[in-house]
C-alpha cells in the first residue's frame, strides 16, 4: 500500500491506538471515527455537544478534502452520540445542514461512553469515489 492511500493526522491518539484516520480500497475510501480533534490533536470542547458536532463536520471535511472528495461521495454513515435522546433533534438539524440535498445511508447509535473524557459524538463514514461530487 502506498502512503497516499492513507490519511493520518499525525496526532498522538494514531499511534497509541495502532490506527489510520482513512484508507482508500479500490474506489472507496473508510474512514475511522471522526472526533473533535483541533489542528494540535487536542480536545478541547468536552461535553459541548453543538461544537463538538461542529469541529467533527470540519475534520471530517479534512479528510475529504485529502482524497479530493465531497459530502456527495458519502455513501454511508454511523454516528455514535452519548444521551441520543437527549441530542436527536441537533444531531437531525446538524446532518440536514452538513449533506443539505444528499442522502447518505446513516446510522445513529446511543452509547453510555466514547473514548475521551466529555467526548459525546464520533462519526464514521464511506466515500465512493465513482459517484460525482
Amino acid at each position: 500500500m502506498t502512503t497516499h492511500d492513507v490519511f493520518r493526522y499525525d496526532i498522538p491518539a494514531e499511534d497509541d491506538f495502532g490506527y489510520s484516520q482513512a484508507i482508500r480500497s479500490g474506489d472507496l475510501v473508510h474512514v475511522s471515527g471522526q472526533l473533535a480533534f483541533d489542528a494540535a490533536g487536542e480536545f478541547p470542547d468536552g461535553y459541548d455537544f453543538d461544537a463538538q458536532l461542529r469541529r467533527t463536520h470540519a475534520n471530517m471535511d479534512r479528510v475529504l478534502d485529502h482524497y479530493g472528495a465531497t459530502r456527495n461521495q458519502i455513501v454511508s454513515q454511523t454516528l455514535y452520540v452519548v444521551d441520543l435522546r437527549h441530542h436527536a433533534a441537533a444531531v437531525a438539524r446538524a446532518n440536514l445542514a452538513y449533506f443539505g440535498e444528499h442522502r447518505p445511508a446513516s446510522t445513529v447509535l446511543g452509547v453510555t461512553e466514547l473514548t475521551l473524557p466529555g467526548q459525546v459524538v464520533e462519526i464514521a463514514f464511506v466515500i465512493d469515489s465513482r459517484l460525482p461530487a
